[in-house]
């Protein structure tokens, strides 16, 4: 009961914060577009839950350039902190509204990555399903300090 009232509250931050952009681009990878932070440092907000958790939402920059020919991109990161059982939540906006919503899980390292389409082919129409410059804000749920880690 815990986790589904943390992870609604997730959902009620994710819509009601307020939106910010920093400067971070899609990186072309192993035939995908990366979403990283390796230019610039990404916004983070930390958003205490009680005295051992709090949510950590990470904003920054993603530009799907108009000569993009890679199917794929994806999001991924490392929290070595992170609280076991609670989904990273992804969301992707452009010009301050949702287009793309997703979770995935956190492995045992703190690994995560969540791919998605960026371009599709079909019988020799290819469609952009992401164009030009795009807000993602990343949700963690982690621990305040390393000695809280259970």
């Amino acid at each position: 009961m815990n986790k589904f009232v943390l992870f609604s509250s997730v959902l009620t931050l994710a819509i009601l914060l307020p939106f910010s952009m920093d400067s971070v681009y899609a990186h072309p990878h192993a035939g995908q577009l990366m979403i990283n932070s390796h230019t610039h440092e990404p916004q983070t907000e930390i958003l205490p839950l009680n005295g051992m958790v709090v949510l950590e939402k990470s904003t920054i920059f993603f530009h799907a350039p108009e000569s993009n020919m890679l199917p794929w991109a994806y999001v991924e990161g490392n929290i070595p902190n992170h609280v076991e059982g609670y989904p990273v939540i992804i969301q992707i906006f452009r010009n301050n509204e949702a287009v793309h919503f997703a979770q995935t899980n956190v492995e045992a390292d703190g690994d995560y990555e969540y791919r998605f389409r960026v371009l599709n082919s079909d019988n020799g129409v290819t469609t952009k399903i992401f164009n030009g410059d795009y807000t993602v804000k990343i949700f963690k749920v982690v621990y305040l300090n390393q000695n809280s880690m259970i």
